[in-house]
């Protein structure tokens, strides 16, 4: 059984500036971005696209705001309304943690949609684009959540060699953000990186991040302490479930979609290029 290391929150300071471990995990995440999106411009069916630098540093700063935004708006509509209704001030304290994917999620799915009308591209090509970008940015946040001893498992046997006791929680637990940064983080990342390395039609990549998150997160969140639960059909579904469910129906809705429509359309013009290409 293990003991949580329980690291210091802040990573260093800088006079009164205190920089937070969760923090720097979102800049590594946006960091992934760039580094992941310029490898991906580099492939062929990609740049085939007019995809280019200049498209990742824009479409970072549309994508940083829907996810602080989105995520922490997220995490006070869909998890604490009465922590942050009986201190709002408590909203604009990121650095504490608390913030929600599914928020994070619709937030960059606006900044995606805003950008998108900016530069004059479908909104569906700018989600194939950015869906394999996501996943390790997404594993990054759940290490911040583990580091600030957020998010603590179930109730774990003691005989489990990666039991962990929690602080200031009883008993041996499941490191439920590592199970998610590994589950639905790591091995999403994988599986959708192998699937988007070649041509598929429109929004399939897309609809196949939808889909392996929601499935992945829907599994993880078994081994992890839930906001709340309801009961369905007599079984226990917790708020992380509840709010994959979507994902995981609209993610096999829009791959059969995908699917389907590219059957009246020709490789070639399966995906609209930007005005200012030709």
């Amino acid at each position: 059984m293990l003991t949580h290391p329980m690291p210091d929150p802040v990573a260093f300071s800088l006079g009164p500036l205190h920089v937070h471990w969760y923090g720097l995990m979102y800049v590594l995440a946006f960091a992934m971005f760039l580094a992941l999106g310029r490898v991906r411009i580099r492939q062929p069916h990609i740049a085939a696209r007019g995809w280019k630098k200049e498209d990742l540093d824009d479409m970072l700063f549309y994508g940083m705001l829907g996810v602080i935004i989105g995520g922490r708006l997220g995490e006070v509509f869909f998890y604490q309304p009465a922590r942050f209704l009986a201190d709002p001030v408590a909203i604009f304290k990121v650095w504490q943690g608390g913030m929600s994917f599914h928020g994070g999620f619709i937030g960059v799915l606006v900044g995606m949609a805003l950008w998108a009308r900016k530069a004059k591209r479908k909104l569906l090509d700018v989600y194939d684009f950015i869906a394999p970008l996501v996943p390790l940015g997404y594993a990054a946040g759940r290490m911040g959540n583990f580091i600030n001893a957020e998010l603590p498992g179930r109730m774990a046997d003691p005989s489990l060699p990666w039991a962990m006791l929690w602080p200031g929680v009883q008993g041996p637990r499941h490191p439920s953000p590592l199970y998610q940064m590994i589950v639905d983080g790591l091995v999403v990342f994988v599986l959708l990186w192998i699937y988007a390395r070649k041509e598929r039609p429109q929004l399939a990549v897309g609809a196949m991040f939808t889909l392996l998150y929601g499935c992945a997160r829907f599994f993880t969140e078994y081994f992890r302490v839930p906001d709340w639960q309801v009961t369905l059909a007599g079984l226990p579904v917790t708020s992380g479930q509840m709010l994959s469910l979507p994902m995981i129906i609209g993610g096999v809705a829009m791959l059969v979609w995908a699917y389907r429509q590219r059957v009246s359309e020709t490789p070639s013009t399966a995906y609209s290029q930007p005005a200012h290409t030709k």
